[in-house]
């Protein structure tokens, strides 16, 4: 019979904690990296994540600084999603102004 070590869950919780980094790492730079004016990841890629952001903090049980990191990644992504509606409502908006009156 093998007895568990504490510490034999350790590189677990650190891959875990070093993917959440990477990938609010990787969200940051497509924030901060806008020379389009359009983020570098999709609408439905941001959604998605944030959904998933939400559900964690929800759920409960994570320390007080996870939770934070997660609530700033939920703004983040927020604010990557109403960019994405934003411009899609000027495309629409502009293609009504270019078609004129419907029915005219």
């Amino acid at each position: 019979m093998t007895s568990q070590n504490p510490t034999d869950q350790t590189p677990t919780v650190q891959a875990s904690t070093a993917q959440t980094s990477a990938s609010q790492t990787s969200a940051s730079q497509a924030v901060d990296n806008q020379t389009t004016g359009e983020p570098e990841i999709g609408y439905e890629q941001a959604r998605d994540e944030l959904v998933e952001v939400v559900r964690r903090l929800e759920s409960g049980g994570t320390s007080l600084a996870d939770t934070m990191a997660l609530w700033e990644r939920g703004e983040k992504l927020a604010a990557i999603c109403q960019t994405w509606l934003d411009g899609a409502r000027s495309r629409i908006d502009q293609a009504r102004r270019q078609s004129g009156p419907v029915g005219s």
